[in-house]
């Protein structure tokens, strides 16, 4: 397989993590990539770690906002409306992926024309970057139904198909990650979990799941706004929304 894969990195003063999330593309051993680099006026060293990059990769695109957009929706966004590839893939700047995750991954695509995402469970790292084995796993395969029932879609691992998609774009809410599956799969795509581990998701304290009452707020308008449930219903999504939450969080 020879698909150009469209990896998507919004970057907002992240020095400190910048060149392991980068490095960890650099030695996928599935070599056709390009990574969209988008700096979101950061006012740290992050434009020029991300510069000298790549200069070692042409692989590596930088582009630069001139002001902060206020939502990691929009430097996504145009990171996807530049992307080139069939695939596109999304990777944090403080986040890393493994060697073999794209190569691990893109066969999956060829198991069913309804496969429109494929993902894989994930490891957590804490801010030092050490592992203990704190892994988030997920079922095989997530329909609408069940995506609704919680987020198992770790976007640090997600690669959808735009050849049967099309581009997905990004909403401005917050969780626009888990809105933007939602999307997909509720025009009757799947989305498969390769079952083994592929990414390290980095936890600080600044971390979108260390915040968890913002969570809860921000999942309810998804339900009730976004994607327009009924009371009843949502409030019985949310509530499963919440224990798998809390579950995962134990982990």
């Amino acid at each position: 397989m020879k698909e150009l894969v469209s990896i998507v990195m919004p970057v907002h003063n992240a020095e400190r993590y910048l060149e392991e999330a980068i490095r960890s593309v650099m030695t996928q051993t599935y070599p056709h990539w390009e990574l969209l680099v988008i700096d979101d006026a950061s006012t740290d060293r992050s434009i020029d770690i991300a510069s000298a990059m790549a200069a070692e990769d042409a692989r590596i695109k930088v582009h630069k906002n001139p002001t902060p957009t206020g939502y990691p929706a929009t430097p996504r966004n145009m990171a996807v409306e530049l992307a080139k590839g069939r695939y596109i893939a999304f990777l944090d700047s403080d986040d890393v992926w493994l060697p073999g995750k794209l190569e691990h991954q893109l066969p999956f695509f060829s198991e069913s024309e309804k496969i429109g995402v494929v993902f894989s469970n994930y490891e957590k790292i804490d801010e030092n970057s050490e592992r203990d084995n704190r892994v988030i796993k997920a079922r095989k395969i997530t329909d609408y139904n069940k995506l609704l029932l919680g987020n198992v879609i770790g976007n640090v691992t997600a690669v959808y198909d735009t050849s049967r998609v099309g581009k997905a774009y990004f909403n401005k809410v917050h969780h626009e990650d888990y809105a933007m599956w939602l999307s997909i799969l509720k025009r009757g795509f799947v989305a498969r979990n390769t079952g083994a581990v592929m990414a390290l998701y980095r936890v600080t304290g600044n971390s979108v799941s260390a915040n968890k009452m913002h969570l809860l707020s921000w999942q309810w308008n998804i339900y009730r706004n976004v994607e327009q449930l009924g009371f009843f219903r949502s409030v019985y999504c949310y509530i499963n929304y919440a224990v798998r939450g809390f579950l995962k969080s134990l982990i």
